[in-house]
């Protein structure tokens, strides 16, 4: 028989889909920003270890991650304090608005408040948590307890020498709390040179996290940062935190994707001509505008404008000002035709005046995102930015505004920033915090002294994705608002470099017609859109 001439197929496997893998659970704290940051909150059912030096908030957090738990969560909790009596826990929580009482008569909430006095302890034998187990499992099956707060742990271990036994029993106490599924906060005190006093909580943990409270150059900031996070990814970035009378708000972005959505909407500048100079249409909505110039220009005068035209549309404005209280503005403004007043009396303006010394930068970004969260604003306007750096470095403000660019470009909020520049600087075609090329639209504010006056030209020196002029106009500040001349006379036009002809016959914006006036301008053209 001759062979087959067929080779035999070899058995089918049979392929089925791959499993998904599981996910660690993750219990959210509901504390703001903070679940973002760990991409859904602590472990649940293990241990996370809060730690940081005395004032930080490390009780604070895991009051809240209790509570919140509790009322937003379903889910209740015991709080066992050995630094705290249940009478001062319930002060300290009510003036953040919670009510305590409530909770704990729901039996959403039970405190147990365990006193270790040294002077009171008396060291015989082996020592062990047998005692704080059985006092645990009672206010646990009392309440159906989910979550567990034991704050701080150094007081329980305080009175003991013994360091293998503290060891063995710190081990014993995190594994009991994991083999229950309890999600717990356990709070410790920095030691020197590691974590904690005792050194181990920080390895016994699934989840760290730092809080820092430090003082630099007289202005304080509280961080926060993710030291691990077993079996998920985290941010590893330090986080700026507040505390205030809503608790704590971390501030999640440090830095911003650049994925974020772009209009093709214009909304006006509150200045017809200048709306003229851009494209007949004004700026585009959720862009970036900053306006520039020396002192006494009339840059806020231009910020006003806006703001008036955003309210007279229905849509709200925040005014952020770091040299002028807001009665100043209001007043100021009037003086120049441009009523605020009955804004801010619509619920349309609203204004936030600080000095830039009061907090750190990282505290003004996490304000400033608050309060835009909670009011919801179509145009943001900051004056100036230039006076930021008195509350950090160059880097650190300039740091801080490229976050705030990224969290309003998200939000399709249009921004208008105000900068001072110095007088006298060798060039103002510059900012000190290197805005220039984040911004979408920059105008130039510039003054002219000549011939025993002092007057003022606009200009726009970029504005992205649109056309617009090139003419330097005369900016007039008039009883009735801001006014753009058609043209800058050709005398102002030699003056401080205006007009003044290039290399090879050409100047920005338009062509010399050898007698240095620029005919491009006189004519009104425009120049083409830019993509910087």
């Amino acid at each position: 028989m001759k062979p087959s001439m067929h080779a035999k197929r070899p058995p089918a496997v049979s392929r089925s889909k791959p499993r998904p893998l599981a996910q660690l659970k993750k219990a959210p704290t509901g504390i703001a920003g903070f679940d973002e940051v760990t991409l859904g909150g602590v472990p649940e059912g293990r241990p996370t270890l809060v730690c940081g030096s005395a004032g930080c908030g490390k009780s604070l957090f895991g009051v809240e991650f209790l509570i919140r738990g509790a009322v937003q969560y379903g889910e209740p909790g015991v709080l066992m304090t050995f630094e705290e009596t249940e009478d001062d826990i319930r002060k300290n929580v009510a003036s953040l608005g919670f009510d305590v009482e409530k909770l704990i008569a729901q039996k959403k909430l039970y405190i147990d408040f365990v006193r270790v006095d040294r002077a009171e302890i008396d060291e015989n034998g082996e020592y062990d948590l047998e005692g704080i187990f059985v006092r645990l499992a009672h206010a646990i099956h009392t309440v159906g307890a989910k979550r567990v707060m034991l704050d701080t742990i150094e007081t329980l271990f305080s009175g003991f020498s013994n360091q293998a036994i503290l060891r063995s029993e710190l081990r014993r106490l995190f594994g009991w709390l994991k083999d229950r599924n309890l999600t717990t906060v356990i709070t410790g005190e920095r030691g020197d040179g590691s974590l904690t006093r005792q050194g181990l909580e920080e390895y016994v943990s699934d989840c760290v996290i730092l809080l820092d409270h430090r003082v630099t150059g007289q202005i304080s900031t509280r961080r926060m940062r993710v030291v691990k996070y077993r079996g998920s990814t985290h941010g590893t970035n330090e986080y700026p935190f507040l505390i205030d009378e809503q608790g704590i708000s971390v501030l999640p972005i440090t830095a911003s994707g650049m994925d974020y959505p772009v209009s093709n909407a214009r909304i006006s500048s509150g200045i017809a001509e200048l709306d003229d100079m851009l494209d007949g249409k004004g700026y585009f909505r959720g862009s970036t505008v900053m306006v520039t110039g020396t002192a006494g220009t009339g840059k806020s005068s231009v910020a006003a404008h806006l703001a008036e035209a955003a309210c007279q549309r229905g849509e709200r404005c925040m005014y952020f000002s770091f040299e002028e209280s807001p009665a100043q503005i209001v007043r100021n403004m009037r003086s120049v035709g441009i009523h605020l007043q009955p804004h801010v009396d619509r619920h349309l303006l609203q204004f936030h005046s600080a000095r830039p010394t009061m907090h750190g930068l990282e505290m003004h970004l996490v304000k400033m995102h608050k309060m835009i969260e909670a009011f919801q604003p179509k145009v943001v306007i900051v004056d100036p930015i230039s006076n930021l750096q008195s509350a950090g470095s160059l880097d650190d403000s300039t740091s801080m505004l490229v976050r705030l660019i990224d969290f309003l470009r998200k939000k399709q909020i249009t921004a208008f920033f105000v900068s001072l520049a110095s007088a006298g600087s060798a060039s103002t075609e510059m900012t000190d915090e290197g805005m220039s090329s984040l911004v979408d639209t920059w105008l130039l504010v510039r003054d002219i002294e000549l011939g025993g006056e002092r007057n003022r030209a606009l200009y726009v020196l970029k504005s992205r994705g649109m056309a617009h002029s090139n003419q330097v106009r005369e900016f007039l500040i008039t009883s009735r608002g801001i006014r753009l001349r058609p043209r800058v006379s050709w005398a102002l036009r030699g003056a401080h470099g205006f007009g003044a002809a290039q290399p090879g016959g050409t100047r920005r914006g338009g062509d010399s017609d050898g007698q240095g006036r620029v005919g491009a301008q006189a004519n009104g053209a425009r120049t083409p859109p830019q993509g910087d």
